[in-house]
């Protein structure tokens, strides 16, 4: 079994990333700015946050932090998207989710403008992503591919299992993994809460991303020997062995389903970081377009 270390990758792509902002910073021009925007107090929410506007910092990205109270107004939110919009010093806007029930998730990702969308999620870049048209990718599926790609598996022909069908992570990671492209090539069911016999399926998959919100959700009885397992769940678990009382865990028994796949991606420390380090290709993809 070998590990698929997502701080590894991460470094090794923000590695380039820096350097391409070197070299346009150094001939005079602004560097990268990335606006992200945040309602409420999520504590979840507050860390995802912090966390791309440190590894912002570490690339040399200029980065903008909004925050608002949870009681903001959609109407507001959709003036303060607009104003970002219009400001040519903006790159890309990244509104973080969940909002708050009284605010539309739609409404507000349909106000970014798709070529700031560095989180890929407005319909325009979507539909792209569809038709393999050049476009941002949302990020955690983007992130997933640049692993495998560093890897150097060879998806093409493969047998794929994703399990979950949201439209930020299940439903374009299987229309990623079908494409024609390396990684690519593969043989893909969506899987989800009304699938019939999910064991039976995933016995026959080669590579199988899980990304269904549930905990330890992937046993080792699902999983055939060999298999290349992708993890993309965060999940809080209560803990008596460490201080704040709760752990990570991914949506995958990792102890036991280690033991028979060939890759695997640990929880933390793999497709969390390949998360932010694919928004980063996205920020730098948009600033390359906008700043001539």
């Amino acid at each position: 079994m070998q590990l698929l270390d997502g701080k590894l990758v991460s470094q090794h792509i923000k590695g380039e990333i820096a350097k391409q902002v070197a070299t346009h910073t150094d001939s005079g021009k602004r560097a990268p700015h990335l606006v992200a925007i945040l309602v409420g107090e999520d504590p979840a929410s507050q860390a995802y946050v912090a966390s791309k506007v440190k590894t912002c910092a570490e690339l040399g990205f200029q980065s903008t932090l909004v925050r608002y109270d949870a009681d903001l107004t959609e109407e507001e939110l959709l003036i303060k998207i607009v104003e970002f919009n219009n400001d040519t010093s903006v790159d890309g806007i990244l509104v973080q989710l969940p909002l708050p029930k009284h605010i539309s998730e739609n409404k507000v990702i349909e106000t970014i403008r798709p070529e700031k969308d560095v989180d890929g999620f407005h319909p325009n870049n979507q539909g792209k992503m569809m038709l393999s048209l050049p476009a941002f990718i949302p990020a955690t599926p983007y992130g997933i591919m640049l692993m495998l790609e560093y890897y150097g598996i060879k998806t093409s022909g493969m047998n794929c299992v994703v399990i979950g069908r949201s439209n930020i992570v299940g439903t374009p990671m299987s229309i990623l993994l079908s494409r024609n492209t390396e990684p690519g090539n593969c043989t893909v069911t969506l899987c989800h809460s009304r699938t019939k016999d999910i064991k039976g399926i995933c016995l026959q998959a080669d590579l199988i991303v899980a990304a269904i919100g549930k905990p330890k959700f992937l046993t080792a009885d699902m999983v055939k020997n060999g298999a290349v397992i992708i993890d993309v769940g965060i999940n809080r678990i209560k803990s008596d062995e460490t201080k704040t009382g709760y752990r990570l865990v991914g949506d995958v028994d990792f102890d036991q389903v280690s033991e028979k796949a060939s890759y695997i991606t640990p929880v933390p420390g793999g497709v969390g970081l390949m998360t932010i380090c694919a928004l980063m290709k996205n920020t730098m993809f948009a600033y390359i377009n906008n700043v001539k």
